[in-house]
């Protein structure tokens, strides 16, 4: 499906600068986030990629403020419409969250309410941040299933969440998030737990209202099939911070970060793999993010380590215009051995 491309000239939606989260644990503070930035543009996909426990969740609940109470948020700004969404009050965020900014969580059942039917739910939002009447609020619930796909808006609105297919479920959490027309939707693993056609089917609908309401969109990832089809910006987490960041063509055609470059290596690609060879793998496991963090947190698992990746402090650097990496060395020397698998021993 073509896609109307952002515009890189248009001002940000949303800003993020330098931005951390911190959680008070028994053996001291757990660097869930440090010093992530980016920016997004109307109509433009950022995708946050990197394995399980990366940071990538808990960046969007940071953006949401929805982090647990022995969290702590902090940035040098995060700028949306205006507001610092790292200062303002919890009032004035109630009034954006869900109205301003949407989000589609990750599993819509634990999302959804059992006891209330899909109507009452989506128009629940409506009527919280729009005000009006119940029957405007359940007009405009079922031009948005309409919108999302479903037959029978009607008849579904009076539906209860454990009556729906999964696929449908996450349809109608789609639709919920656009209720208010939010100027920028977190989409956190949207594809979760769904059989492939129906993952084409809700990436394809994303995209498409993405296009339709001018709307930037954030979208968390493990799956670098999913960001190679949806993505323009492509930030790589590991261990809580960015590691590449820039363009999907510069990424996926050019990628200078050893995990990235192992990420990559990862994926089965038609005619490269025998049929009884096997594919990369990154061994290891991602360090403690707990108490003082030194150096490369990938050194443990990186066959190009060296003495300094272990020592201060290791911050982003050009690759090319646009495109930034975290890493000591050029990237002409991050090239991996062809005769080494990732992690293993030099």
């Amino acid at each position: 499906m073509e896609h109307r491309k952002y515009d890189p000239a248009d001002a940000p939606v949303l800003t993020v600068e330098g931005m951390n989260v911190d959680i008070a644990v028994p053996a001291g503070a757990l660097h869930a986030v440090t010093d992530v930035s980016f920016s997004v543009r109307q109509r433009e996909t950022l995708c946050l990629v990197g394995e399980s426990g990366c940071g990538k969740t808990i960046t969007s609940l940071a953006l949401m403020r929805l982090l647990p109470r022995t969290a702590k948020l902090t940035a040098r700004k995060i700028n949306f419409e205006g507001h610092d969404l790292g200062r303002i009050s919890e009032r004035q965020m109630a009034r954006l969250r869900g109205n301003r900014i949407g989000m589609i969580f990750q599993d819509p059942m634990t999302s959804l309410n059992p006891v209330y039917t899909i109507g009452d739910q989506l128009e629940e939002v409506y009527l919280r941040h729009r005000g009006g009447s119940r029957s405007a609020a359940r007009k405009r619930a079922e031009y948005l299933l309409e919108k999302v796909g479903i037959i029978n808006p009607g008849q579904r609105l009076g539906q209860f969440p454990h009556q729906l297919s999964g696929g449908l479920r996450q349809r109608m959490m789609i639709a919920m998030m656009l209720m208010c027309e939010p100027k920028i939707i977190i989409a956190d693993e949207p594809t979760t737990a769904l059989d492939v056609t129906v993952q084409v089917q809700i990436l394809q609908l994303l995209r498409s209202l993405q296009d339709e309401f001018n709307m930037g969109m954030i979208l968390i990832t493990h799956n670098l099939g999913v960001v190679a089809r949806m993505a323009d910006q492509v930030a790589v987490m590991y261990a809580g911070r960015v590691v590449e960041q820039g363009s999907a063509e510069d990424v996926f055609r050019n990628p200078v970060h050893p995990y990235t470059r192992g990420l990559l290596d990862c994926m089965p690609k038609r005619g490269q793999v025998a049929a009884n060879g096997r594919l990369g793998s990154i061994p290891g496991i991602v360090p403690s993010l707990v108490g003082q963090q030194r150096g490369c947190s990938f050194r443990n698992r990186c066959v190009l380590q060296r003495q300094a990746c272990s020592e201060g402090q290791i911050d982003l650097r050009p690759a090319s215009s646009g495109h930034l990496y975290r890493c000591i060395l050029e990237p002409a020397a991050t090239v991996l051995p062809t005769t080494l698998p990732v992690g293993s021993a030099a």
